[in-house]
């Protein structure tokens, strides 16, 4: 079967590609193998390409192309299909989210479709795929999708840079900053250091970590992260956008996690309760993280900034970057900030009390798919006692530190 699946990568068909040379480099992840692909008649880059056998004797073959366009292909040497033939198939994940996807037979033993970007986004967040055309139905268990997507990204845009003669090994996908780089003071001066802390939760069972950009901004040394009561670990920066304050962080790969936050999938409405959890003044205070509650005071931020809610559940520096819940314990925000009391009693001379934000999920999920991440939602099913949604958060709220400068503390 494996021999066979290799081969199913070596004679993928895409759109407008008659044959396909290759692999070039390499995207070795769990179980899927592939490469960069050229055109046989042009030499060209045509697509980047990578399959996995499973046992119902159907290989799934994901790539995308130079164009950008996602495909996904069902290959088996029992197929015999006609040049040109059509399928509808219908596509599931997670029992959840459905779609429906054409499919063209480019040689007798494949089927392959477009993936619009929905299901793209379905596929590599999923666990199970269900594929079913006619009266044939499939399941997929789909281990390491997430990481696949970005290895394939990540083969396009390097080999559409430097060229199918400097092919590598595209599983790595390179982190912003790259591993081992440093980053720098804020103002580049090297300045009064110590260490600093914030929150992150983890919403991934590959053990990515969400905190805020700020959390991390400023750090001069290993970022580290640790579950209450356990060792440190040192976390790897993927991503991070200073314009809606996200970071994406990465756990060694030895690394388990019990559970992960899952984002609800429901609008949430002012008037509605939330609890935040975090590690205000580490150090200072106990080692454990806080629970505060509160509720939803308006559905946007200062000046009317829709990307934010406020909320009246405290929060101290070091809150920040953890997670905001609601009643039934799913993710509906990330604690960024409170209001800033000295600046309000200078503007109006009163002082404001129980004014704290954080951050939406639409820009949160909008982040976790630009960063390829294999993230979960789930709607709101019954409420749960704070006690419970505390403890369940436990598994997955971590402290974040590092070593990092004045300057940048006073930004947390």
């Amino acid at each position: 079967m494996l021999k066979w699946a290799v081969a199913c990568v070596l004679q993928v068909v895409l759109v407008g590609v008659a044959n396909a040379a290759g692999p070039f480099g390499s995207i070795k992840i769990g179980n899927w193998i592939g490469g960069a692909f050229s055109n046989d008649e042009s030499g060209a880059f045509s697509h980047c390409a990578a399959t996995a056998p499973y046992a119902n004797g159907v290989i799934l073959v994901v790539a995308q192309n130079a164009a950008g366009s996602w495909l996904l292909s069902f290959a088996s040497p029992g197929y015999k299909f006609n040049k040109g033939e059509n399928a509808a198939i219908d596509v599931t994940f997670d029992g959840q989210e459905q779609a429906r996807v054409f499919a063209t037979a480019n040689q007798s033993d494949m089927l392959t479709a477009i993936m619009p970007p929905n299901v793209v986004r379905s596929f590599q967040k999923a666990s199970l795929m269900v594929a079913t055309a006619g009266r044939t139905v499939l399941q997929f268990q789909l281990t390491s999708s997430g990481p696949v997507i970005a290895a394939l990204a990540n083969c396009v845009t390097k080999i559409k840079a430097d060229g199918l003669s400097k092919a590598g090994d595209f599983s790595k996908v390179a982190a912003k900053p790259a591993a081992g780089e440093k980053p720098t003071p804020p103002s580049g001066k090297p300045g009064k250091t110590g260490t600093y802390s914030g929150t992150g939760f983890v919403v991934s069972g590959s053990g990515h970590i969400v905190t805020n950009h700020h959390v991390i901004d400023g750090c001069v040394g290993d970022i580290k992260g640790n579950l209450t009561g356990e060792a440190q670990m040192v976390l790897r920066v993927v991503s991070r956008d200073a314009t809606n304050d996200l970071a994406l962080l990465q756990a060694p790969a030895t690394a388990t996690f019990k559970d992960f936050a899952r984002i609800r999938d429901r609008s949430i409405r002012s008037g509605d309760s939330v609890v935040a959890i975090g590690f205000p003044y580490h150090g200072l205070l106990t080692s454990d993280f806080t629970v505060t509650t509160g509720i939803v005071s308006s559905l946007s931020g200062i000046l009317n900034d829709t990307r934010h809610l406020q909320i009246s559940a405290a929060v101290q520096p070091g809150n920040s970057g953890g997670p905001l819940f609601d009643t039934s314990g799913q993710l509906v925000g990330v604690v960024v900030a409170k209001l800033d009391a000295r600046t309000v009693i200078k503007a109006t001379g009163t002082i404001p009390e129980n004014i704290n934000f954080a951050i939406k999920t639409g820009a949160l999920r909008d982040f976790l798919d630009n960063s390829v991440v294999p993230y979960q939602t789930a709607e709101p099913k019954g409420e749960l006692k704070t006690t419970d949604i505390a403890g369940n958060a436990r598994a997955y709220t971590m402290l974040i530190t590092c070593t990092g400068t004045e300057e940048a503390d006073a930004k947390r």
